[in-house]
This record gives structure tokens, C-alpha cells and sequence, in this order.
């Protein structure tokens, strides 16, 4: 008998490395996901941190935040028995624009167990587009 696995969802929200998650998804990964204060990348409560801005809380470059989306995706591969929603990580207070970031979450090849949430259709909707 194969035995069922269980997909725990998990909440991926953009954070500082200070690990104040004080506004937007960072604020609502402490209060409704259980996300510690201090922890700014990593597992914490039922999210992963995934950090856009730095311990000052200025944008981090793509560079330091494609850094960060290749530690998370190795982290998903061998956590393969949760579901991890990733939102526009980096997209918001951060800045950046979605297709970039977008374009480097594709590029690590993430595992079919990293799902992006709706709230992306927000950022990546076609150009000329009402929204």
C-alpha cells in the first residue's frame, strides 16, 4: 500500500535580512503564517523568507536576490513533501520588476512543488492590459 503524502503548504513572502516583517506579505507571513521576528531568510513558522532588501532595509540588486531564489529553490527540492507559494517576492517595497524577477525564478528551475500565487497576475499582467 503506497502511503499518502501530505503537502503542507508553505508561504514564500520577500523579507529583509533583518527579519522585521513589518509590512506587506512580510507582515502578513508573521501574523497570519507564524513568521519569527529576526529570522530574514529561511524557514520561520509556516513560511520561508526569502530576502529582497538588507539589513537596512534598502533593495537589495537582482544579483544578491537571484542568490536568494537559488538558496530557496534547493531548499524546495529537498523539502519535496510541501507545497511552497511563492509570491512577487521582491516585486512590492523592493521594487523590482516582476518579469526580471520572474525571469530568475525560471532560470533555477524550480520544482513542481513551488507554485506562484495569484497575486502575481497583478504584476505580470500583458502590457496594454486594464487592470
Amino acid at each position: 500500500m503506497t502511503e499518502a503524502v501530505s503537502m503542507d503548504p508553505v508561504f514564500v513572502f520577500g523579507s529583509n535580512k533583518a527579519g522585521r516583517h513589518g509590512k506587506g506579505a512580510a507582515l502578513y507571513a508573521k501574523k497570519a503564517w507564524g513568521a519569527e521576528p529576526g529570522v530574514g531568510e529561511g524557514p520561520t513558522g509556516r513560511a520561508y523568507a526569502l530576502p529582497t532588501k538588507d539589513e537596512k532595509l534598502r533593495s537589495m540588486s537582482l544579483e544578491e536576490v537571484d542568490e536568494a531564489i537559488g538558496r530557496f529553490v534547493d531548499h524546495a527540492k529537498t523539502n519535496g513533501d510541501k507545497i511552497f507559494m511563492l509570491t512577487p517576492v521582491g516585486c512590492g517595497l523592493a521594487g523590482n520588476d516582476a518579469r526580471e524577477v520572474a525571469a530568475l525564478i525560471q532560470s533555477k528551475q524550480p520544482p513542481a512543488n513551488v507554485v506562484l500565487t495569484l497575486s502575481w497576475l497583478d504584476h505580470l499582467a500583458p502590457v496594454g492590459v486594464a487592470q
